[in-house]
């Protein structure tokens, strides 16, 4: 295997000490991703160097000219605190000509909006709950169509920014109210959908012509109240203390309804292709009681930390964490600087 030297491109917060010895699991979890992936080129021979971006694109235009890596590890998921930026900066990269890890800023630009991946999605035939946004500076007016319960979340954010258990409506004083918390405190429109009672289920896929997927996996509330909604809120992805406290866990999907392994694969590549992603993603579906699919939302440039739901269901298929990696920039590689 060829050494490369490897731009870990990343948030300047979240550039990763060289050794965590010592450290406790809380404090290293804001660049646990970024440290697995250093951390892990590094024991693959690679010559990485982590690069820490904020707002100005200078400093990415500058470590390229310098240090002329063969490929940019792609780890951003906002570019000067706005979530939709991301797709500028591969824009740039393309621009340079870099070869880089990941999802094109096509893909990036279809499934970072939630209502235009749902638009779409539905064109293709597949399945999404019944949604509306509700934009900024406008009133907050409920369709006739949008039918109680409904979840509240931001159009654009990713890692179940803004979303509790109060995101779960059931009257439109309630939706009002958490419409206009999204509009204030996390400062983007806001979209309400069917809310689908049922098991969530993630799918991981990687690739380009020819795709990969991972088996699926499952979120799973073992200690929950009956009754109690079972959704990836903030605490439950985040807090460690909640996590316990609550049973929560990922796992492998088991026991799915009959016909469902075949289904949610094929589901997952539709999905996949008909935002135009490419790299590696993953899907976030439920199932239904009634037997039915409903996709919640495309994440490209999923969390890529060991242990977490994409590394772990891509070591159930057999792609350790280095191979994955090594998959990954092997993608970026063969797709080069061209442009999607």
């Amino acid at each position: 295997m060829k050494k490369l030297r490897v731009l870990a491109m990343m948030h300047a917060d979240l550039v990763p000490p060289d050794d965590i010895s010592g450290l406790t699991d809380t404090e290293v979890a804001p660049y646990k991703t970024e440290f697995d992936v250093v951390s892990t080129l590094r024991e693959l021979g690679h010559h990485v160097r982590p690069l820490g971006v904020l707002s100005d694109l200078g400093v990415i235009r500058e470590a390229i000219a310098d240090w002329e890596p063969d490929i940019v590890f792609n780890l951003l998921e906002e570019f000067d605190g706005i979530a939709t930026y991301d797709q500028h900066v591969v824009s740039y990269l393309e621009l340079l000509r870099a070869p880089y890890t990941g999802c094109g800023p096509r893909g990036l630009m279809l499934s970072r909006d939630k209502a235009l991946a749902k638009q779409i999605l539905s064109y293709h035939r597949i399945q999404v709950p019944d949604f509306a946004v509700f934009p900024r500076h406008r009133a907050i007016r409920r369709p006739r169509r949008l039918h109680f319960p409904l979840f509240v979340k931001s159009l654009v954010e990713e890692a179940s920014l803004g979303i509790s258990r109060a995101s779960i409506v059931e009257n439109d004083e309630q939706l009002a109210e958490r419409v206009r918390f999204i509009h204030q405190r996390i400062g983007t429109d806001a979209i309400a959908e069917q809310y689908i009672e049922g098991r969530e289920v993630y799918v991981g896929i990687m690739g380009d012509q020819r795709l990969k997927v991972f088996p699926t996996w499952e979120l799973l509330f073992t200690k929950m109240p009956e009754g109690a909604p079972r959704i990836a809120t903030r605490k439950a992805k985040w807090d460690f203390a909640y996590q316990k406290k609550w049973g929560i866990i990922s796992k492998e999907a088991l026991d799915l309804p009959p016909g469902m392994e075949n289904l949610i694969p094929r589901i997952a590549k539709r999905i996949y292709r008909s935002l135009g992603l490419d790299g590696y993603a993953r899907m976030d579906m439920r199932l239904s009681e009634d037997g039915q699919v409903y996709v919640l939302e495309a994440n490209p440039n999923p969390q890529l930390a060991y242990g977490e739901d994409f590394a772990e269901s891509a070591e159930k298929a057999g792609v350790d964490y280095a191979a994955l990696l090594q998959r990954i920039i092997n993608l970026g590689l063969r797709r080069g600087a061209r442009p999607a």
